[in-house]
């Protein structure tokens, strides 16, 4: 998989990739770490959004679970996501990287209304443009949010940084056996619940042509690899 093709590309990091060896929150040297990785990519030529779980921090469903009005714990999960937004800010400015926070929650003081257009300009100008609070309205993951940015924002490919090199036809957590796919189509991946990203997401990406590249994030250096087509990755999309 090589960037020959692509001229702009969304990154969607599950928030759990942000708090490093810890158990919650945020831990600033893997931000400042995956800020270097989003650096590399953009110092290619890339055009290039973000958008950050909030798992890390608070998770909407986790929240229902335990008895919480589900609206209202997948409002605390998007400002949780907000909160990771910032810190990813914070930390590609400090390698001279210009960033820009929009968040589909309206919040003035520390950051933008996601504007389309806006978006547009700052991508045009060598901007690193990271989307927070997912859809905006309750019911919606995150996944759900990048999709919806990447077909907004008619990215070229939506490429997905996990704690996994790929998707696998079983849990390789738990299956010694799992195989990973090289490639998969987006039929295939809702037909067995392959668990790239929810199903609404995938159907998104299915409906307007947008493959999903799914690769380790935890690997120094592997955006770049898989970029160039040297990394470990699996790519999902209409032609595999």
């Amino acid at each position: 998989m090589s960037t020959s093709g692509y001229k702009r590309i969304l990154l969607k990091l599950s928030g759990e990739v942000l708090m490093g060896d810890q158990s919650f929150g945020i831990d600033t040297d893997t931000v400042a770490r995956v800020a270097e990785e989003v650096k590399a990519a953009k110092d290619t030529g890339l055009e290039l959004c973000l958008v950050i779980g909030g798992g890390n921090i608070f998770r909407g469903m986790a929240g229902a679970a335990k008895g919480m009005d589900r609206a209202q714990a997948d409002y605390m999960g998007m400002l949780a996501t907000v909160m990771n937004a910032l810190a990813m800010q914070s930390a590609l400015e400090q390698l001279g990287v210009p960033t820009r926070v929009q968040s589909a929650i309206q919040m003035d003081s520390v950051c933008e209304p996601v504007i389309r257009r806006r978006a547009e300009r700052h991508l045009a100008k060598g901007r690193v443009v990271i989307f927070a609070a997912g859809v905006g309205a309750p019911y919606f993951t995150t996944d759900s949010g990048a999709a919806l940015r990447a077909a907004e924002m008619r990215c070229d490919a939506l490429f997905k940084g996990t704690s996994v090199d790929g998707v696998y036809n079983a849990d390789p957590k738990k299956d010694t056996d799992a195989k990973r796919f090289e490639t998969v189509s987006f039929d295939r991946v809702l037909q067995d619940n392959l668990k790239v990203m929810d199903a609404s997401a995938v159907a998104l990406c299915r409906d307007n042509d947008i493959p999903i590249v799914v690769f380790s994030i935890r690997e120094q250096g592997n955006l770049a690899m898989v970029l160039a087509g040297d990394g470990v990755s699996t790519v999902v999309s209409n032609q595999a």
